[in-house]
């Protein structure tokens, strides 16, 4: 990759106070969020990804269940892991595909909070500026799109990542499918400018509770088995400066999934709607916690000193659920 980078400084663009969300400064390139949370000290949401099908597929019984758990847990926001709109992401920003599988969908009073949102391949293959436009905010002010990010609360901090353009398959093998690569050529200064900013933010960070949150899997056993250029260039740093966890959809399955030589959790949540009955297959150094080949969701509730996660099906049925301390994952090696 070309060792190019540009040192940026961003200043306040945003004030939402009804969302409980707004940008300060930082250095480099990626924006960060300020989202207040709840007045107990802890931080609660749901994380949701492949979605976007008009309600088809049990989409729509997802997230009658998805409303049921935010209101037990009061939630503070909702993580989309990409794949919003299928099949070929949105047409414009006036497209009803916003409303239809968004808007009207994900209607029930808990939900009504911030949605934090990466993009998939699927939605590269619509027009991705529409995803990115503020008038889609417009339209419904709990959607927060961008490519790479960072929600910065007072126990944690997420690291949005736009993952499609690592994928090397895209660009060489696009079949007949046909991307938006608007704001990424040339391709390998993108991918280095966001390691290079990922890798200042990381470095920065002082959150008691990391986690990165990409499309793409890192170590998962589901469909689409690891993605190697993130596991080349996107995991070594999530090593390096020592992630929890790493939040992921693309695979339509939930997943639980650690590994022999890695402190990090990888999670998956890839099955907000259509899902793939098919059994996961071997890993050589991963173990697999939980697997489920059907629809759900998950739910992440963390304190200054516990983490706690839960994977939930169609039926709002708890199928897996997993707590630890910060301090015994952290010398879980």
């Amino acid at each position: 990759m070309i060792n190019h980078f540009f040192n940026k400084t961003l200043f306040i663009l945003l004030i939402n106070f009804g969302l409980c969300t707004f940008l300060v400064p930082v250095s480099a390139r990626l924006q960060r969020l300020h989202h207040q949370i709840n007045n107990n000290g802890s931080l609660s949401f749901l994380v949701i990804g492949d979605w976007g099908r008009r309600g088809w597929y049990n989409q729509s019984q997802v997230a009658v269940q998805m409303g049921i758990i935010a209101d037990k847990l009061d939630i503070d926001f909702v993580v989309s892991t990409g794949d919003n709109f299928y099949d070929d992401g949105l047409t414009g920003v006036d497209d009803p595909a916003f409303d239809e599988s968004f808007k009207y969908v994900y209607g029930a009073p808990s939900l009504q909070k911030q949605w934090y949102t990466v993009l998939g391949n699927h939605d590269y293959r619509g027009d991705v500026e529409a995803q990115l436009a503020p008038k889609l905010r417009k339209r419904d002010s709990r959607w927060r799109c961008l490519r790479s990010f960072i929600v910065h609360t007072d126990i944690a901090e997420l690291f949005f990542v736009d993952t499609t353009p690592f994928v090397n398959i895209y660009f060489d093998d696009p079949k007949d499918h046909k991307y938006d690569w608007r704001g990424i050529l040339p391709r390998d200064v993108y991918v280095t400018n966001l390691l290079k900013d990922l890798r200042s933010a990381l470095s920065e960070s002082r959150a008691k509770w990391k986690i990165v949150v990409g499309h793409h899997g890192i170590r998962t056993t589901g469909h689409h088995c690891d993605t190697p250029e993130l596991v080349t260039h996107l995991l070594p740093l999530l090593e390096e400066y020592e992630v929890d966890f790493y939040l992921n959809g693309h695979d339509h399955c939930l997943e639980h999934v650690s590994c022999q030589d890695s402190k990090i959790r990888f999670l998956t949540s890839g099955s907000g709607s259509k899902a793939w009955l098919e059994s996961n297959k071997p890993h050589d150094i991963c173990g697999v916690k939980f697997f489920h080949h059907g629809q759900g969701f998950m739910s992440m509730k963390l304190t200054k000193n516990t983490a706690r996660f839960a994977f939930y099906d169609v039926f709002g049925k708890a199928l897996h659920r997993w707590k630890t301390s910060l301090k015994k994952l952290h010398t879980s090696i």
